[in-house]
């Protein structure tokens, strides 16, 4: 197949215009037009009708406490230490029977003589003793002989000892032994029954 170039025009009229207009227009028609479609979602504004409670201010009657201060008492519970007095009965009941002491401490001496009291102390002492040897370890306080000049050094036990005379200033005190002192180091009184009455110190006897 061969063409012709000289059959091309070389001029262009009014016909060719309108034939190339028309080609182009033939052109732009065969391809299909692509509509892309963008959906927006508009949000849609809803009108909701809330009931917003009122507040109602209500006049409320003021209550005006008044502190009462009331004064407490605090008992407070004493230190000191309470014995139980079964046993201190139970011994004053040990040295009446065996040395008469309640009945000696009882005894008015006004009309006894001196002669008559030293009789009555002698038994008193023997019975007394007994009850010492038999129930009670006794021991002294201080070893030095008495009327001998002592110290007592800083941090010493009131109870064990006791100061007198002029007593001023602190420890340490150089003064005279008057008395040694006595301590318990042991006590062994009798076992006492479930129905004794530590109150009879001394039952009253009767001779038939």
């Amino acid at each position: 197949m061969t063409f012709d170039l000289s059959a091309i025009p070389i001029t262009i009229d009014l016909f060719h215009v309108i034939l190339a207009a028309a080609t182009l227009l033939f052109l732009l028609l065969s391809f299909r037009t692509k509509t892309i479609e963008k959906i927006v979602e508009k949000p849609v504004e809803k009108i909701v009708e809330i009931e917003k409670p009122v507040e109602k201010i209500v006049e409320v009657e003021k209550v005006v406490e008044v502190e009462k201060i009331v004064e407490k008492i605090v008992e407070v519970e004493s230190k000191l230490k309470s014995s139980p007095t079964d046993s201190a009965l139970q011994l004053m009941s040990i040295f009446q029977q065996e040395a008469r002491l309640i009945d000696f401490l009882s005894e008015d001496l006004t009309g006894f003589s001196d002669e008559e009291v030293g009789a009555a102390a002698r038994v008193i002492h023997i019975g007394g003793q007994k009850v010492l040897a038999d129930h009670f370890t006794l021991s002294n306080i201080r070893a030095e002989d008495e009327e001998s000049r002592i110290t007592i050094e800083d941090g010493f036990n009131a109870q064990e000892v006791r100061l007198t005379g002029n007593v001023s200033g602190q420890a340490p005190f150089t003064g005279t032994l008057i008395h040694k002192g006595w301590k318990a180091d042991t006590i062994t009184l009798p076992k006492l029954s479930e129905n004794y009455d530590a109150k009879v110190l001394a039952p009253a006897e009767v001779e038939l």
